[in-house]
């Protein structure tokens, strides 16, 4: 069976592995080739840490996490924050799908509460779309993404509609085990209980379809089309 590659792209160190870690590892056990490209550390959101230590700190647990998983980790210079709208950005995560070259990009859904998060996803549907043009950027063309998807994340809730779920309750628990390597997961830095509101969502994802347990993703409206031969068939 053909290797497929997936590349997920996430504001922050943690954004992807939290919202669709199981389905990384899912894709990886079944043979496939995982890589996470972080925009940002995501050092500004420790209480008691300088940014630069809390993202040497997020670096290193995002290593970790890939290690873990058998993924491969990327890493963006930005800021905290400061994710920018710009042609250098889009570049440089169409470098990557150069590099990388995946079947299917894994992004941030459109509307979010953190502008980075919204700022990521403009970055990763151009940066889909230069990697496969001729005379932008650097490397050789990429025209290979069959599919660019978005992950459920808390924070990008407007307008986020559930389209694709994939049954991952036979990773549920290695999951919950990979994503610990961050303290943000851990509790040691936010009242927010991660772990279990995704796995809570992962709970109401699974009943909708029939399954114990599901992460489910976003598509763009107009990938919302299914052409069958027969109503019967």
């Amino acid at each position: 069976m053909e290797t497929r590659r997936i590349l997920a792209v996430g504001a922050h160190a943690g954004d992807m592995e939290i919202s669709c870690g199981a389905v990384l590892i899912k894709e990886i056990q079944s043979g496939n080739e995982v890589h996470l490209l972080h925009l940002s550390r995501g050092g500004r959101g420790h209480f008691k840490k300088s940014p630069l230590e809390y993202g040497r700190q997020k670096e290193e647990e995002a290593r970790e996490f890939a290690r873990k998983i058998d993924a491969q980790a990327h890493f963006l210079e930005y800021m905290d924050g400061e994710v920018p709208d710009s042609e250098e950005a889009r570049l440089a995560i169409a470098q990557v799908i150069r590099e990388v070259k995946p079947d299917v990009v894994i992004g941030h859904w459109r509307s979010s509460l953190h502008p980075d998060h919204a700022v990521a996803h403009r970055l990763t549907d151009t940066a889909v779309l230069w990697a496969a043009l001729e005379d932008i950027g650097e490397g050789t063309v990429w025209r290979g993404v069959r599919r660019l998807i978005f992950a459920e994340n808390w924070e990008d809730p407007e307008g986020f509609e559930p389209y694709l779920y994939v049954d991952t309750a036979e990773f549920r628990e290695a999951w919950r085990d990979a994503v610990r390597v961050y303290e943000l997961f851990r509790g040691g830095v936010s009242s927010f209980d991660y772990v279990s509101y995704y796995d809570g969502l992962g709970q109401v994802r699974g009943a909708q379809v029939g399954a114990k347990w599901a992460q489910a993703f976003g598509v763009f409206p107009w990938q919302r089309k299914q052409k069958i031969s027969s109503l019967a068939g």
